[in-house]
């Protein structure tokens, strides 16, 4: 038997390895753009930038270090040069791929981090660098229309589709979303009852109310209910983030109505006594409409002066003889504690009592249509 050459010890010294093997090796040199390993082969591996991330934009020296081990995958054993070629995204790539049929196959939760927005019709989210595509319409139970607020976050979802052979993967965060708010529904609901008060956070003010997070779930509360007076505008009561002090007003299935209309608080508590009919109040022009003004007596009390009851004469519009502001004496005719009115009338303090007397004979002297009323400032709100 002939005798092994210097050159044929060495290389039987070294181990064999083939393409596509996995190999771990150790990190003798790094450069910016690509990085040297010893993988224990007669040669050294090189890893190119190309083959250690898909972002160009990094410096390897900040991400590697001399003596670091790296687990990495054979692409070519000579790549012309004498060297071994290496790839460590494609390895990272095959473990998030497997991660990803896993979580397919199993109904598990993937964290990833948002990537990018693509002409905000979805978000990319990258697991361990395998781009997986959540469409706008998967991405919450509601729309939404600023994506750029899930940029470089970790977001979680379940696993839509999976088909490596297409490189086909999407997400649906929908669904995790919806479940997680039933969860927290019924923690909420097994916690509260219609009559508690409770603390919450303004979530999103709209012109017709406030959602109110409860602890994971959303609570309404209605412009209606935010005082026991006319509110304008909820944006100018509140904001988002605000910490405010709510009543379980109802509870109907998932939907849970607010109100900070506290009984303890109601200006309207006995109004008769306050505000007995025949009595004579002062107040101001707090708003008008065709059919009449609107009286303010107190903080949160508004008192109807109708059209009719403005003067002694007739009167076309409220805004022909009065306006905002105006200081304006009469009398309470009606008091109605059930629907929360007060009806004031300055013709009737203006006439004699005999000719009052009379007037409530008289069909030409009008009366107030409650009904009418409702009705029509319900219009004016809507």
């Amino acid at each position: 038997m002939s005798e092994l050459t210097f050159e044929q010890m060495l290389d039987e010294s070294f181990k064999t390895i083939r393409t596509g093997e996995i190999v771990s090796g150790e990190v003798i040199d790094v450069k910016p753009d690509y990085i040297i390993l010893n993988i224990g082969y007669k040669s050294d591996g090189i890893l190119t930038k190309n083959e250690y991330t898909n972002d160009m934009s990094i410096d390897l020296t900040e991400k590697v270090k001399v003596g670091d081990n790296l687990d990495v995958k054979v692409l070519k054993v000579n790549d012309g040069e004498g060297q071994v070629s290496l790839t460590y995204k494609r390895l990272v790539a095959d473990k998030g791929s497997k991660v990803l049929e896993d979580a397919f196959n199993n109904k598990t939760v993937v964290k990833g981090v948002v990537s990018q927005t693509p002409n905000n019709k979805g978000v990319i989210v990258v697991v361990d660098d395998v781009r997986v595509f959540i469409p706008a319409g998967l991405l919450s139970d509601s729309y939404e229309k600023d994506l750029s607020k899930f940029m470089d976050k970790e977001i979680e979802f379940y696993m839509q589709e999976y088909d490596p052979k297409q490189r086909r993967y999407i997400g649906n965060r929908k669904e995790l979303v919806v479940a997680q708010k039933e969860k927290a529904l019924e923690e909420v609901l097994s916690k509260i009852k219609v009559g508690d008060v409770v603390e919450g956070t303004v979530k999103n003010v709209t012109d017709f109310g406030a959602f109110i997070d409860l602890g994971g779930v959303d609570g309404l509360l209605h412009i209606k209910e935010m005082s026991w007076g006319r509110i304008e505008s909820a944006k100018k009561l509140y904001k988002a983030g605000d910490k405010i002090k709510v009543l379980i007003k109802e509870i109907t299935g998932t939907r849970i109505s607010l109100s900070t209309k506290f009984e303890d608080e109601n200006p309207w508590k006995d109004l008769a006594e306050r505000f007995p009919v025949g009595s004579v109040v002062t107040g101001k022009v707090a708003r008008m409409t065709d059919f009449g003004a609107f009286i303010q007596l107190e903080g949160g009390i508004d008192a109807l002066l109708h059209v009719s009851q403005i003067s002694k004469n007739h009167v076309e519009k409220p805004s022909d003889v009065l306006k905002i502001g105006d200081e304006v004496t009469a009398e309470v005719t009606e008091v109605n504690e059930e629907n929360n009115r007060i009806s004031l009338s300055v013709r009737a303090m203006l006439q004699p009592k005999k000719d009052k007397e009379d007037a409530d004979d008289n069909s030409d002297y009008a009366s107030v249509d409650v009904e009418a009323v409702a009705a029509a400032e319900a219009s004016e709100e809507a």
